[in-house]
């Protein structure tokens, strides 16, 4: 089907499934070449409408509504906007090993349990047995949290803002969204997620003090794992800057010319406010962590289209779960 004879109407986002997923199922982007083809079916349909969305000559906002069809797009753009502000500013990458997408609120993921003689993988003789790991459901179920911003405006009060400004502020909520999210995260990498599997927790050597040798030592508690990333607190994150081994020309010059930070022990550094004051969250990403959606950004569609704003809800749940406990460790500050 050619993109230009493509039906758009509001009840196509009332099963749940977001507008693009739809569209490419009824207009492959495999099946274009030339200008369009590095266009995705959502794309095609701003082109199709002459809907300018990015740049200097971006159209005003008003040009959405010039037809039914186009009005019928809004929602998605608004929940790509959003979704791309979650991207820009998601540390959640960085520590999730993996992403679940669900259809319900309740979710129930797996733990595997390896005893110090499971993970010795012994010679198995011919016609013996062969040892076993078992892989079960936890008892306790995901905890999701659903986050997210009203929007609250008058068409007449934003029709004639460029879409690229209102985009600025879409991107923000998204921001705002991701943050929280992520504050979820190491909640759950700190204290587990309910199923009594909260991190190992170890001190500094001295009160109040962090030393190089107290992140070797952290380095040295990963001996089935790689501590490949580290979340530090604002208060930790000086420390570690501080450090006379973080301190040496090249580091900081790299530092002042990139603005990317040396890595201690070869680990990603990460500071968030999400982790509690003079606290550092060692873990193996590879590993540790499940995030789980229930869906992806969710519009209220039918408000957005009809009302033409007045207040709309942006939302996003998810929630997180633990894979391998031994995969995350705590330092903190010794008292």
């Amino acid at each position: 089907m050619n993109y230009q004879n493509i039906a758009i109407t509001k009840d196509m986002y009332k099963n749940g499934e977001r507008l693009t997923s739809q569209l490419e199922r009824l207009d492959p982007s495999a099946g274009y070449s030339g200008e369009l083809a590095g266009l995705d079916a959502f794309e095609r349909q701003l082109k199709r409408f002459d809907i300018k969305v990015s740049g200097e000559r971006s159209d005003l906002l008003q040009k959405f509504f010039s037809t039914g069809e186009s009005a019928s797009l809004f929602p998605e753009y608004v929940a790509r906007a959003v979704g791309a502000g979650m991207e820009q500013s998601d540390h959640l990458g960085s520590v999730i090993a993996a992403k679940t997408m669900i259809n319900s609120l309740d979710y129930r993921t797996i733990t595997t349990d390896f005893s110090e003689d499971d993970k010795e993988l012994k010679v198995v003789l011919e016609g013996g047995m062969i040892p076993q790991v078992q892989i079960r459901l936890k008892d306790n179920l995901v905890r999701l949290y659903k986050r997210g911003r009203m929007l609250a405006a008058s068409y007449e009060a934003i029709k004639f803002q460029h879409i690229d400004l209102f985009s600025v502020a879409l991107k923000q909520i998204g921001a705002y969204i991701a943050k929280s999210q992520f504050a979820d995260a190491v909640r759950v990498l700190i204290d587990g997620d309910g199923n009594d599997n909260a991190a190992d927790r170890i001190e500094t050597a001295e009160s109040g003090k962090l030393s190089y040798g107290d992140l070797v030592g952290l380095w040295g508690e990963f001996e089935d794992y790689e501590m490949n990333v580290l979340l530090a607190s604002p208060d930790m994150m000086l420390k570690v800057l501080a450090l006379p081994e973080m301190q040496d020309a090249a580091a900081g010059l790299n530092f002042q010319g990139t603005g990317k930070l040396a890595t201690p022990l070869g680990a990603s550094l990460i500071r968030s406010s999400a982790v509690p004051a003079g606290t550092i969250v060692a873990l193996d990403s590879r590993c540790a962590l499940e995030m789980v959606c229930a869906g992806e950004v969710s519009v209220d569609s039918d408000r957005l289209i009809d009302c033409q704003l007045e207040r709309t809800a942006i939302t996003a749940t998810a929630g997180f779960a633990k894979i391998f406990p031994q995969a995350v460790k705590v330092l903190g500050l010794k008292a």
